[in-house]
């Protein structure tokens, strides 16, 4: 009975004519921001900040919710259509969502996406109302050493996602984690592979990163290219997938929807993680992995699902905990203490119109994005039918003042288009930059840990890993290493299987 007056309580908050309104415009305003390349929730958040010091505490909230989760959907828009992340956690949508766009299925895969993540957002609604307690449990159980573990899981996972050699996909992994150790060391305050340049301070900028893999790249990969866009107008029969494209997209959604949660209850983890690691364990687990980066609709489902049950599940450390999982919650964090709410366990009791009244509004909100942008499939899909010789340079300035609006540094935009050209090397000797992404993401993060580990640990390994959740997660990833390269090999025999009989 509390839980239902609780959601009673909640609804009343977010029914509101006010709180209707700043939930429609912060998902709107989102989702329109989401499809810029590079600028993202943080960005949007940012600008919006100032707007909310003259609203209440639970209307502020729920705009800037909306605008957060409307962004994560957002960027999938641009990496389905452009290849180009709009944000960082839909860089994995790009391999299979881009190549469905090229195929002339745009408007299927911006169907799934929007399905994909309202089931990935309902059933994250449901825990967070649910089983928060719980799950707030769960993540206190989490120390450095279990964060390790978990990090070294990804990376291990990381390599599924290339398409060819495991061991180049290994390769990638390295690079990426060996681009992430440049900056500051955390413990220490000394400058690593800085080269003396006070630019690279603070580390490689992940957009800028992202943005020149994945958006340079394609952009100098398809110059040449005679790209053609889908013909006439789009309706809404050609939007609908296929009986077998849902009987496809089903389970991968149920999984994405539950590495998400599982991963959005862990502080600092966070929605790249939880959409890369949906992503490789639906290859692994695929009878024919040959598919993904092909327009595998199962590679745009899940880990779409994952991006947006992570994004709302992020909400449990950050309003019962006053633990932020990424930046942006951090400024949520700062705007509830702007309106007098100390973040904690407390918030729940202290200010139950807040805390149930931004609950609510994500059901609201969600309906919302479905409402927007179904309708709104057919005008994205007419932006493949821009002549492409225009396009190009839309795109590259699209990605300049992307890059540009994060930290307002030129430096990180040269950087953009240097390593666009690099990964157009990459691609042309069979590198693919998702496991070079993901190692860049998880490696600074398993650096850390894995250093406050031992230092609680008195330097001690075997008491780092006789830890039951980490020498289980440890456990789980020497099988997948071994099962990997028994795969490997296996696969390796066959194709020599033919070889020997000619």
């Amino acid at each position: 009975m509390d839980l239902l007056s609780n959601l009673a309580l909640g609804f009343d908050v977010a029914f509101s004519p006010v709180n209707l309104l700043y939930c429609f415009i912060g998902v709107f305003l989102g989702t329109l921001i989401g499809v810029l390349p590079g600028i993202g929730a943080l960005a949007a958040c940012s600008m919006l900040l100032p707007v909310t010091f003259y609203l209440s505490p639970a209307t502020a909230l729920v705009m800037l919710a909306g605008v957060y989760y409307g962004a994560e959907y957002g960027g999938s828009i641009a990496s389905i259509l452009l290849n180009l992340p709009g944000t960082p956690s839909a860089a994995v949508t790009c391999l299979d969502g881009y190549p469905m766009a090229r195929d002339g299925r745009a408007g299927v895969a911006l169907f799934i996406t929007t399905l994909a993540s309202f089931v990935g957002s309902a059933i994250g609604i449901v825990i967070v109302t649910a089983f928060a307690p719980v799950l707030v449990k769960l993540a206190l159980a989490f120390g450095p050493a279990e964060y390790f573990a978990i990090m070294l899981l990804g990376l291990v996972a990381a390599a599924a996602i290339t398409q060819g050699s495991a061991i180049k996909g290994m390769g990638m992994v390295t690079v990426g984690i060996l681009i992430g150790t440049v900056g500051t060391d955390v413990n220490t305050g000394v400058w690593r592979f800085t080269f003396d340049s006070p630019y690279l301070l603070d580390g490689v900028s992940l957009v800028a990163l992202a943005m020149g893999l994945f958006g340079v790249t394609e952009v100098i990969t398809s110059i040449n290219d005679k790209v053609t866009a889908p013909k006439g107008g789009i309706s809404l029969r050609s939007m609908l997938p296929r009986p077998d494209d849902l009987r496809r997209s089903v389970f991968p959604m149920l999984r994405g929807t539950g590495v998400g949660s599982f991963f959005g209850t862990l502080p600092g983890t966070g929605q790249t993680i939880a959409s890369f690691i949906a992503y490789a364990i639906e290859k692994r687990i695929s009878k024919d992995p040959s598919r993904f980066g092909n327009g595998a609709v199962e590679g745009i489902s899940a880990p779409e699902s994952a991006n947006s049950a992570s994004a709302l599940t992020a909400f449990i450390p950050t309003l019962s905990l006053g633990i932020p999982g990424s930046a942006t919650m951090a400024l949520l964090l700062g705007a509830m203490m702007i309106h007098g709410i100390t973040p904690g366990p407390m918030v729940i009791v202290n200010h139950p119109d807040v805390f149930w009244g931004v609950i609510a509004s994500f059901w609201i909100g969600n309906l919302l994005l479905v409402l927007l942008n179904v309708p709104l499939i057919g005008i994205w899909v007419r932006l493949l039918q821009v002549p492409y010789q225009w396009l190009y340079p839309v795109i590259i300035v699209l990605i300049c003042v992307g890059v540009y609006s994060i930290n307002s540094n030129v430096f990180d935009v040269v950087l953009a288009l240097l390593l666009g050209v690099a990964g157009y090397g990459m691609r042309l000797l069979g590198f693919e930059p998702a496991p070079l992404l993901i190692g860049f993401v998880l490696g600074p993060m398993m650096e850390e840990n894995l250093r406050r580990g031992l230092l609680l640990a008195r330097g001690d390994y075997g008491r780092l890993v006789m830890q039951p959740i980490t020498g289980t997660i440890l456990a789980l990833t020497a099988v997948l290493v071994v099962w990997s390269v028994w795969k490997s090999l296996h696969r390796g025999r066959q194709a020599a299987e033919p070889q020997s009989d000619a």
